[in-house]
């Protein structure tokens, strides 16, 4: 998946109790065999994380059409200095965007409740 540092948007496709996916957009950062994502603490696909950590990704549109085969992938919700770093990774990539975004986290008071991810890429 060495071409999805060109794209924007990764189709995250994260595990239903029912073994079908459900597939969401989103920002990322890779470096290396990592990819870096976040979300509200109380989205589905969160809650969809904490029950399996198998998931696939695919470069996507930011209306979520894939660009590209999925990708196999194990994600795990991190904390603390893992969830620093994939923060970190994020600003790198999308500077003001993603400045923008802390900022109005901040003013609707939800800062604290995103959830970051790290996926290994099989």
């Amino acid at each position: 998946m060495s071409d999805l540092d060109r794209h924007n948007y990764v189709l995250l496709s994260t595990r239903k109790r029912d073994g079908s996916f459900v597939d969401t957009p989103v920002w990322f950062a890779k470096e290396g065999n990592q990819v870096f994502m976040f979300s509200a603490g109380d989205a589905g696909k969160v809650k969809r994380l904490r029950n399996f950590s198998e998931i696939r990704l695919a470069p996507c549109t930011v209306s979520g059409k894939r660009l590209g085969d999925f990708v196999p992938a194990t994600a795990t919700l991190v904390e603390g200095e893992k969830a620093e770093e994939a923060h970190r990774q994020l600003v790198k990539k999308y500077g003001w965007q993603m400045r923008l975004l802390d900022m109005g986290a901040r003013l609707g008071r939800r800062i604290n409740t995103r959830a970051f991810i790290q996926a290994e890429l099989s």
